[in-house]
């Protein structure tokens, strides 16, 4: 079974939350720190200690350094990071986030990745934070990422652009595609790096994935907060390998709330569904914040189809985050016959449990086809095709 990380982002995700929450979880600080001091760059120290966040005890990883000048380049810091004679997936993971990083914010300045100059993230407390995290990863021999919807904090900040909505610019473009939400708490609960580490990384996001969990890591962050622990949470164990009991199905269930999309699209979106692989879909009425009705729509897939929709939900809903979590469903067999009635032929759907019929319906849309054709009620046409149905299973 491969080993798996999963990140519980209740509380948002920054570079030194993810490192602390690594120590936290067993990956020792003095192997971290030797991997690091193979870096061509010099001026910083490391430091971990345990703080209590809220009710929780954390760890806290602290990157002190002298230097002034922020700005590098993606060129420069990879060509760093390179030339550091890292373990390769170590240098590989590392690499793939800077260059996350790096298309993310070109993107927001309307330039191209080479001429990319970073500034926060290009200091050295966040080249330390991202390449401390592989190695961390590295250490524990995590194979597979996997995350939580991440809290993205709201209100303003503070950067080297001047001040700046929360979440970032870069923190969002980079968590484009991907479940966020905002508890509401006006701090940057989610930093680019964080979120460059996550989006990188994460081959999933949703609820937690069926794991074995051999530890458990929390990662400080530098606030304290009053409404809820500061703190990044991280599951290590193995991946699990489940499997559907005779009878049974795995399936994945979608789920958004909405209350400021029109309508009139819902019916339109339920047809892409179907189309684009949704077993069921359906809404339910549901009270949200500010007092606004709203709805919780669901869609039930199998899992294979699972991000094809998810893609679906954020293109052609309001909404800015997907729950998904897996399930089990047991279903009847099921065939169809068809029947003559006085009306004409009716396909009768069936559903079997150990060979005896339990439920047996008429199509609807065979049956709304007589009912206009022949110009008799609807109601009529449901009973004779039952009544044919009853007949005909008799005669067996």
């Amino acid at each position: 079974m491969a080993k798996l990380v999963y990140f519980d982002c209740f509380s948002g995700v920054s570079g030194d939350m993810t490192l602390g929450a690594l120590v936290d979880a067993g990956a020792d600080l003095g192997p971290i720190e030797a991997e690091l001091r193979k870096l061509p760059v010099k001026g910083w120290s490391l430091t971990a200690e345990k703080v209590k966040r809220g009710a929780l005890a954390a760890t806290f990883v602290k990157v002190t350094t002298q230097e002034t000048h922020h700005h590098r380049g993606l060129t420069k810091i990879l060509d760093t990071i390179a030339s550091a004679g890292l373990a390769p997936r170590v240098a590989e993971r590392a690499s793939a986030i800077f260059r996350r990083l790096g298309e993310a914010e070109a993107r927001i300045h309307g330039t191209t990745v080479e001429q990319v100059h970073f500034h926060e993230v290009g200091a050295m407390d966040a080249i330390v934070d991202i390449v401390g995290a592989a190695v961390g990863f590295e250490l524990l021999g995590i194979d597979e990422f996997a995350c939580s919807a991440v809290n993205v904090g709201g209100g303003r900040a503070e950067t080297a652009h001047g001040p700046l909505p929360v979440p970032a610019p870069a923190s969002i473009e980079l968590l484009r595609g991907r479940p966020v939400y905002s508890s509401g708490i006006e701090k940057e609960l989610t930093t680019p790096t964080g979120a460059a580490i996550v989006s990188t990384l994460a081959a999933r996001f949703g609820a937690m994935p069926p794991m074995s969990a051999s530890a458990i890591g929390y990662g400080a962050g530098s606030w304290e907060l009053k409404e809820q622990a500061n703190v990044l949470r991280l599951f290590v164990g193995e991946s699990a390998n489940v499997s559907a009991r005779p009878g049974e199905q795995l399936i994945t269930v979608l789920e958004t709330n909405l209350d400021d999309m029109n309508p009139q699209i819902y019916g339109y979106l339920v047809e892409q569904a179907f189309a684009a692989g949704a077993l069921d879909v359906y809404s339910t009425a549901v009270q949200m914040k500010k007092n606004r009705p709203g709805v919780l729509l669901t869609l039930l897939c199998e899992p294979a189809a699972a991000d094809g929709l998810v893609d679906l939900l954020f293109r052609e809903t309001t909404t800015l985050g997907v729950r998904t979590y897996e399930a089990r469903r047991r279903v009847l067999a099921r065939e169809t016959v068809s029947v003559e009635t006085p009306l004409g032929s009716v396909r009768m759907k069936l559903a079997r449990l150990n060979g005896s019929v339990l439920n047996a319906a008429p199509e609807y849309e065979d049956c709304r086809r007589i009912a206009a054709e022949r110009g008799v009620p609807l109601k009529q046409v449901l009973a004779e095709a039952n009544l044919a149905y009853e007949k005909q299973r008799e005669k067996t």
